[in-house]
């Protein structure tokens, strides 16, 4: 690498001499994903990866890809960039877990206005805490520097990953039945999603972003940067505890889009409205915005990061499982014989 320098290319603003400084910066982030299985560093063109297949008589792979979405507005307002990273890896492998794939490796892909070698490192160091906490390696990834296509300070992120399970352990929501329990883990806050909506409630700017809240606890800023939780430790632990039907990732669309993607049609999720454990930041934007309550349970996950379905008599069974692994858990609500998907009363 060395060697490798264009000043013509320079000149059209992309500097590949910046590009190998990232690389070396973000080396010591991305050594701390390195799990058994890893069998290449960054740099080759593929990242590799030998499964352990240990324990699984038929195993399928499962793949989840997404991004941080406009919550990365926030990041560069505030110049914040080591937690964006968590979000983007939650948002993968959070899916990937829904099925009862454990995830095995991720990769990332960054494209910006302009090379800043250290604010890249930064971005890498949150993807690298997000894989650790997922259990994950980083194999690989893509920095591209785009000059032209975005402002010098922006950046966009996204990401990839893929998990394994047993064919024969994959959860087949089809065998639920009317009167199985419905289990809420609670969300850190907003997570990766409904930022449109959220930018426009509060129409936010540095001087909004730092007004500190006293429901909140927090600078507004400081609230809604909080990262996205990543429940693989939390399902797996679960896993092992009880037979699960089925997990909905309450992401984008809220409750009303995303639990009926794990229900029969036969099946409904009824959920007393008051026993769902609202976090302040939605009340915030409920009341700031002047939403209505429905269109707040059909974009925002409301403090319920997960849905998990199971028998009535394995419902204590989980959330114990789940506490143990460091998530909180409560009962949400239940199924019941009905097509209309979700219905909160």
């Amino acid at each position: 690498m060395n060697n490798s320098f264009s000043e013509s290319y320079k000149k059209a603003g992309v500097d590949v001499t910046a590009g190998y400084k990232s690389v070396e910066l973000m080396k010591e982030h991305i050594a701390r994903t390195m799990i058994k299985g890893t069998l290449s560093g960054i740099g080759g063109f593929g990242g590799l990866f030998e499964l352990d297949m240990t324990g699984i008589s038929k195993p399928v792979l499962v793949s989840g890809t997404d991004g941080v979405g406009t919550k990365i507005k926030l990041a560069f307002i505030l110049d914040k960039h080591d937690t964006v990273g968590i979000d983007c890896v939650a948002m993968c492998v959070n899916d990937i877990i829904c099925c009862g794939a454990k995830p095995q490796f991720f990769l990332d892909y960054i494209a910006c206005g302009k090379n800043y070698p250290e604010k890249i490192a930064t971005i890498v160091s949150g993807v690298a805490e997000g894989c650790v906490q997922a259990e994950c390696a980083l194999i690989g990834g893509e920095t591209a520097e785009h000059p032209g296509l975005m402002p010098e300070d922006e950046y966009d992120l996204a990401g990839f990953s893929v998990g394994v399970v047993d064919k024969d352990k994959i959860l087949q929501p089809d065998t639920q039945k009317a009167g199985d329990v419905l289990i809420a883990i609670k969300s850190s806050g907003v997570h990766s999603n409904g930022f449109s909506l959220v930018r426009r409630v509060f129409d936010i700017s540095e001087q909004n972003l730092n007004m500190h809240f006293s429901d909140l606890g927090t600078t507004l800023g400081e609230c809604l940067l909080t990262p996205t939780r990543i429940y693989v430790k939390a399902v797996k632990s679960l896993l092992d505890a009880v037979k699960v039907k089925s997990i909905s990732h309450i992401t984008g669309g809220g409750f009303y889009e995303n639990i009926p993607r794990a229900l029969p049609k036969n099946l409904a999720a009824k959920i007393d409205r008051n026993t769902v454990q609202v976090l302040p930041i939605f009340e915030l934007i409920r009341r700031t915005g002047d939403i209505p309550e429905r269109d707040m349970f059909n974009t925002f996950n409301m403090g319920v990061g997960m849905v998990v379905s199971v028998d009535k008599n394995d419902a204590d069974k989980a959330i114990s499982a789940i506490k143990a692994a460091g998530e909180d858990a409560y009962v949400l609500g239940e199924l019941v014989e009905s097509e209309e998907g979700v219905i909160i009363c």
